[in-house]
């Protein structure tokens, strides 16, 4: 038997359609919530719902398997019937640890859960501790990034399903890899999207994608409840061990205790539950710290955000790139800032935005590992106009200098996949919508966008092609090539060093000391110092104290002097005082 139930606060009737048998109508209860029992209808079991007297079947807006796409019946899933292998799993906690984005449907050439499982051995040799995939929640089409999702409850069917996305979280703890899944609440993807025809989901303002979600207006409490317990599914259902929230500054919340803050409060309840840390991270354009503020200190309570000034300020600096957002970026004096208090922007004028931006973060208060930084990740790169890595630009050792900063500040770092041994495949925008006129609609905007930036729209792929698509694929056989493989192996060294060295990982800003001078950096780590040479001639650089020996260098060359180092070009070395 199963009970069928669906949130329709507004309408006047509700139907259950069931294979081979006629349509019944649901029991309207308390709260806008209808119900009816089904006998016969076990797992496996397709169904549709039927608002009011129109004729369409719709999807479940809570459906857990669309087996047929965002467009078919929902089928019943059993959550209870996979056999977990993971008891054992004591999860793993964000300090400390270093994160690998990836997108299912390009890690692999097959592009499924099941597939990924096939290269979990790479990461553990590469020392990540937590995997970040983009999103899996089913969208239109067969390929795409994954924030047009329009089913917050379902995974994705050609990547695998529900249990696709089961066996690799569970083939992911036996190798000792956590699990971060990032979810897109902020909107619902242009097709596909049924939810707001059963409940005022969307309020009339608009964001960058469309329609804002109601999380302040009439029938709001709904609302929310669906956002909260989509997150406790993901964290309870699939055993992932955190949620990276999608771009929460666009979800406006006038109500006197913040969404964010009540799915702080939901998940820490859950985590004392189930006896392991589970993680909340956000995307905020804000540079508010209040979002990662403990709730006793006002905050709400998240563990981290990304940190797009990080990337900014190492991106600017590495490329020399000043257009568009990056304008006020680019100097050492910038990247001080960054490592040394986290925003750039805060409280400080933003050219680009033509107003001041940010907040302060209390250095002494504040944990570094609350900001997830990156030289490169999805956004970063796919929202370029053909969508480069910046391998396609940098020496290699400037790619070297940059994966050193990174892995040494005093933020949680980020990899993207690929990253670790310079891929030259790039990472475009890429979508399969069927429908011909969402497709046009999507390539003009894609380069009407990049015209309003600068960029010359001959250079834009169509992400419609089935050609960005597969050009966006990780080439797995560059690893078999000698430059390749040596990136490979310096980010393996570089972060078994961060490991093994507790003044790498330490995340107390206030501890970290910053010196540079001309187109050269020291940063002091405890009795640990990073020295980076980002000129185009060797250097030497004097430092506060006498070195013992050099940990890692990103090139040969590097001579210890009485009193300090003689670098190559482009370069950098980790040495203990």
């Amino acid at each position: 038997m199963t009970e069928f139930t669906v949130w329709a606060p507004e309408a006047a009737r509700v139907r259950l359609r069931l294979p081979g048998e006629a349509d019944r109508d649901l029991r309207p209860g308390r709260d806008g919530w209808w119900r009816v029992e089904a006998p016969d209808a076990g797992p496996g079991t397709d169904y549709a719902f039927l608002l009011d007297d129109d004729a369409q079947a719709l999807p479940d807006p809570r459906s857990a398997w669309q087996p047929a796409g965002v467009h078919g019946p929902s089928r019943v899933y059993d959550h209870a019937a996979f056999g977990w292998t993971d008891g054992a799993w004591t999860g793993r906690q964000l300090p400390g640890s270093v994160l690998y984005e990836l997108h299912v449907g390009t890690f692999t050439p097959e592009g499924t859960f099941d597939a990924a499982i096939a290269k979990l051995d790479h990461l553990v040799d590469l020392g990540v501790d937590l995997v970040e995939l983009l999103p899996v929640n089913a969208f239109n089409g067969e390929h795409n990034w994954g924030y047009d999702g329009v089913c917050w409850y379902a995974p994705h069917e050609p990547y695998g399903g529900p249990d696709g996305l089961k066996r690799f979280v569970d083939a992911a703890h036996a190798k000792g890899l956590g699990v971060i899944l990032d979810v897109v609440y902020n909107h619902f993807g242009p097709s596909g999207a049924y939810a707001p025809r059963f409940a005022p989901y969307l309020t009339e303002q608009s964001n960058t994608w469309g329609r804002t979600v109601n999380l302040d207006g009439p029938h709001s409490d709904g609302v929310r409840r669906y956002i909260v317990d989509s997150v406790l599914m993901w964290l309870r259902d699939y055993h992932v061990d955190g949620l990276r929230l999608d771009a929460v500054h666009a979800m406006p919340d006038g109500r006197a205790t913040h969404w964010l803050e009540e799915v702080a409060v939901e998940v820490e309840s859950l985590s004392t539950a189930l006896g392991r840390p589970l993680s909340l991270i956000a995307e905020s354009d804000l540079n508010d710290p209040t979002l990662i503020t403990a709730r006793e200190a006002g905050g709400y309570g998240l563990h981290a955000q990304w940190n797009d000034d990080a990337h900014h300020a190492l991106h600017t600096l590495l490329t020399g790139e000043r257009q568009g957002y990056y304008g006020d970026f680019g100097s050492l004096e910038c990247l001080t800032d960054v490592l040394t208090g986290a925003f750039f922007h805060a409280g400080t004028w933003s050219s680009f935005r033509g107003r001041s931006h940010g907040r302060p973060v209390d250095r002494q208060r504040t944990p570094g590992h609350r900001f997830v930084a990156y030289l490169q990740n999805h956004d970063q790169i796919g929202n370029r106009a053909t969508g480069d890595r910046i391998s396609a630009t940098l020496s290699a050792g400037m790619l070297r200098v940059g994966a050193t900063l990174l892995l040494t500040a005093p933020f949680t770092p980020m990899l993207f996949m690929g990253e670790e041994w310079a891929a030259t495949t790039p990472w475009q925008f890429f979508t399969s919508h069927p429908e011909p006129e969402l497709a046009v609609a999507v390539a003009t905007g894609r380069r009407r966008e990049f015209a309003a930036h600068g960029w010359a729209t001959d250079d834009v792929p169509d992400p419609q092609d089935p050609q960005t698509f597969l050009r966006s694929r990780l080439d797995w056989a560059e690893l078999d090539k000698p430059e390749h493989r040596e990136m490979y192996e310096f980010h393996r060294r570089l972060i078994a060093l961060r490991r093994s060295r507790p003044d790498l990982s330490d995340p107390r800003l206030h501890r970290v000391e910053v010196r540079h001078g001309d187109q050269f950096l020291v940063v002091r780590r405890g009795d640990t110092l990073v020295v980076a040479n980002l000129a185009e001639r060797p250097q030497r650089v004097n430092l506060p104290g006498v070195v013992r020996r050099v940990l890692l260098a990103t090139a040969e060359g590097v001579s210890v002097m009485r009193d300090g180092l003689q670098l190559p070009a482009e370069s950098a070395a980790i040495v203990s005082l």
